[in-house]
C-alpha cells in the first residue's frame, strides 16, 4: 500500500430529486403492507411476530413526519429561489 496521499478532491454538488414523490411512495408501501398482514394478525400473534405488523405501522406514521419534513424543505427552497431571483432583478436592473 502506498503511503502517498491522493489530493483532495472537492465534493460534488448534490443531485436534486423528488423527495417528496420517494418519501410519498416509500409511506405507502409501509401502509400496504400494514393492512396487507392486518388479517392474518392471528397467526403472526401465534408464532411471535406481531411486531411485523407494528414495524410496518410505525415505518407508516414515521413516513408522514418524512412528507412533513420534505414538503417543508421543498417549500423553503423554492422561496429561497424566488427571494434570490427577485433580488438579482433589483440589482440588474
Amino acid at each position: 500500500m502506498s503511503k502517498q496521499r491522493t489530493p483532495l478532491r472537492e465534493a460534488p454538488e448534490p443531485l436534486e430529486a423528488n423527495d417528496v414523490a420517494t418519501v410519498m411512495v416509500g409511506t405507502a408501501v409501509w401502509f400496504v403492507l400494514f393492512v396487507v398482514q392486518l388479517p392474518f394478525y392471528g397467526w403472526y400473534s401465534d408464532h411471535g411476530h406481531t411486531w411485523f405488523i407494528w414495524t410496518c405501522l410505525a415505518g407508516g406514521c414515521l413516513g408522514l413526519v418524512g412528507l412533513k419534513y420534505v414538503t417543508s424543505r421543498r417549500d423553503a427552497i423554492r422561496r429561497a429561489a424566488a427571494a434570490r431571483a427577485q433580488e438579482d432583478g433589483r440589482i440588474s436592473g
